[in-house]
């Protein structure tokens, strides 16, 4: 696909997320009343969030909770992402195997009882968002990546997954793509679900459970009052809270000492318009699982309820001094531009779809790929930050880790070493720019290379450190 022919097939397309773009989407809530009081506020209203009134009434039903979001309920990372809930808690078995190697088989467990329990909890309160458990396959689209396919499934057996690798006339029969040498198909592990129709929905069942969601609420800072916290708004309102947890992902925190963290990587993602009975036929899918390609640099994609692909990844974007605002979204064309093409090079059979759909936004990545956890203002504070791509099934997970440590609690969960340590911190900026550009030219340096990965690559290797989305 050319350059312009790329452009032809977006140039229609809504700057907007396929899922939260639609005429039902709800209303913006009230922002925050000067005075206000909780026993519980909670900062930000994705999924991590949302699951933390969620466990917190499991706790406490009669407590008092509150949801601040600076702009509304799934406005980040939970409205913009392709849908994917991954029982997988430790991104990947491999991932947790080199850092967690003596808990690996109890977070397995924990992963795979924190999906099961989204889905039985969603189902329990009605609220319905397409969820379906049809697993995911990888896919080895170059020579180098076969054997690591191999590799991977080794290890899934090994935990007791349901996986079966395929062989090249395997994994084109079942989807079709003249890309596919191999696939890696899991069951049960991974689950597809409507982000945004989850996201409302929770918010939706918390508010006839007494939880107050206030939207359009900025946090500027926090401070202590007393035995209790101030949250400091815009404009000189404050609310108070007995406690507070902390679930900002990418977006500005007011607790700083975050920022070290995290780097806001913006992701990109398309959807075609709905695709024709022959072009559906045409590439096979009949199981309608997630799939992803095995390379460093990696898409992932899935059809939605009416029958479009969505496709996103690849392109990772780091933006100097990790700014996060909305005029970042759309700033180039090119990193949508590429996605188009490279869709058309996995099914060519697709040539001339259009897309209905292009947007971006911010992924908090960390380090190490996985979350941070810890507490602050003498432990009135708890935050969870950092799911780098997989938040929507391990967001409940963290959810209760930060309760747990605001109570106080020594559970199986605040002893797993993903809670006890924490990631290693980013370089601040002026250096942490070219650290991360280096890291991702060397990705692409190294998936164009057999997967050879350089000294740098190797050196983060060790210490269980990269870069990803």
């Amino acid at each position: 696909m050319t350059l312009h022919h790329a452009r032809a097939v977006l140039a229609d397309a809504v700057r907007a997320p396929f899922w939260t773009d639609r005429p039902d989407a709800p209303g913006r809530r009230a922002p925050a009343i000067d005075g206000e009081d909780a026993d519980l506020v909670v900062v930000g209203a994705g999924f991590t969030g949302l699951w933390t009134a969620w466990q917190a009434l499991k706790r406490e039903p009669r407590a008092r909770i509150m949801v601040l979001d600076a702009e509304q309920v799934g406005y980040g990372a939970s409205g913009r992402n392709g849908g994917f809930v991954a029982a997988s808690l430790t991104h990947g078995l491999a991932h947790g195997e080199a850092l967690w190697p003596e808990d690996m088989p109890r977070i397995v467990e924990e992963g795979r009882r924190n999906l099961e329990a989204i889905r039985d909890e969603l189902a329990g309160a009605g609220i319905e968002c397409d969820f379906r458990l049809v697993g995911k396959t990888t896919l080895a689209v170059e020579p180098w990546q076969v054997a690591a396919l191999g590799e991977a499934h080794a290890l899934s057996k090994r935990y007791g997954e349901q996986a079966e690798f395929q062989d090249r006339d395997v994994v084109q029969a079942d989807v079709h793509s003249p890309t596919y040498l191999a696939g890696l198909r899991v069951h049960g592990s991974t689950a597809l679900v409507d982000p945004a129709q989850m996201a409302w929905g929770m918010a939706r069942h918390l508010e006839t459970r007494g939880v107050t969601i206030r939207e359009g609420t900025r946090v500027q800072r926090l401070s202590r009052a007393g035995a209790s916290v101030r949250l400091e708004l815009e404009r000189g309102a404050a609310v108070h809270a007995r406690t507070v947890v902390i679930a900002t992902a990418a977006y500005r925190s007011p607790l700083r000492r975050l920022s070290k963290y995290i780097m806001p990587l913006y992701d990109h993602v398309l959807v075609t318009e709905p695709l024709t009975a022959a072009q559906r036929t045409s590439l096979g899918w009949k199981q309608e699982q997630g799939l992803t390609d095995a390379g460093n640099q990696f898409h992932y994609y899935r059809l939605t309820a009416d029958g479009r692909v969505l496709w996103g990844g690849w392109d990772a974007v780091y933006h100097r001094g990790g700014r996060v605002h909305p005029d970042q979204e759309y700033r180039s064309p090119s990193s949508h531009e590429l996605l188009a093409r490279q869709f058309v090079e996995t099914f060519p059979q697709l040539d001339g779809v259009r897309f209905s759909h292009a947007w971006s936004g911010p992924i908090d990545s960390t380090t190490r790929f996985t979350a941070a956890y810890g507490t602050a203002l003498g432990g009135r504070v708890a935050y969870a930050v950092g799911h780098t791509g997989l938040g929507v099934g391990a967001a409940r997970f963290s959810a209760d880790v930060a309760l747990d440590l605001l109570d106080g609690s020594a559970t199986e969960r605040t002893r797993y070493g993903i809670v006890r340590r924490r990631p290693f911190p980013v370089p601040p900026e002026p250096l942490r720019h070219p650290i991360i550009q280096f890291t991702r030219r060397s990705i692409i340096a190294a998936d164009a290379h057999e997967g050879r990965r350089n000294l740098w690559l190797r050196l983060l290797d060790r210490f269980g450190l990269g870069f990803n989305s």
